[in-house]
């Protein structure tokens, strides 16, 4: 495997997992004590974004690092979310909150777009 690859695949995971801790952080949970809590919100954004990038060609380097492409992160975060937040739901034996799909979608997608951005300034063409 490619080193830009493996760069922008455990990019992608480290993304989610800060996305998973700011969005802790904004409700004062960031302590060790919402480890597990943490966990199932960080698992089921990590399947959900490994489930749906791959079908957008996310994961292929020429989409990847093509500036004109930047779109599509968003859209596979808009399209995760709702799976990662019935995940989540199933995992906590819950129901899916509307509001927490649409928060969801819209940070995660901005995060996975600053990453994104990044690796292609890193990695991209030259």
């Amino acid at each position: 495997m490619p080193t830009k690859k493996v760069w922008l695949l455990a990019g992608d995971g480290l993304a989610l997992a800060i996305i998973t801790l700011v969005g802790f952080a904004s409700h004062g949970e960031l302590q060790a004590s919402f480890a597990g809590r943490m966990l199932t919100t960080f698992l089921p954004l990590l399947a959900g974004w490994f489930l749906i990038a791959p079908w957008l060609g996310l994961f292929d380097l020429k989409v990847a690092a093509a500036p004109t492409q930047l779109w599509r992160p968003v859209l596979a975060m808009l399209l995760a979310a709702p799976l990662t937040a019935f995940l989540r739901a199933a995992m906590l034996n819950s129901v899916v909150l509307p509001l927490f799909v649409v928060i969801l979608e819209g940070s995660a997608a901005v995060g996975m777009l600053v990453w994104r951005g990044v690796w292609l300034l890193l990695f991209g063409r030259k």
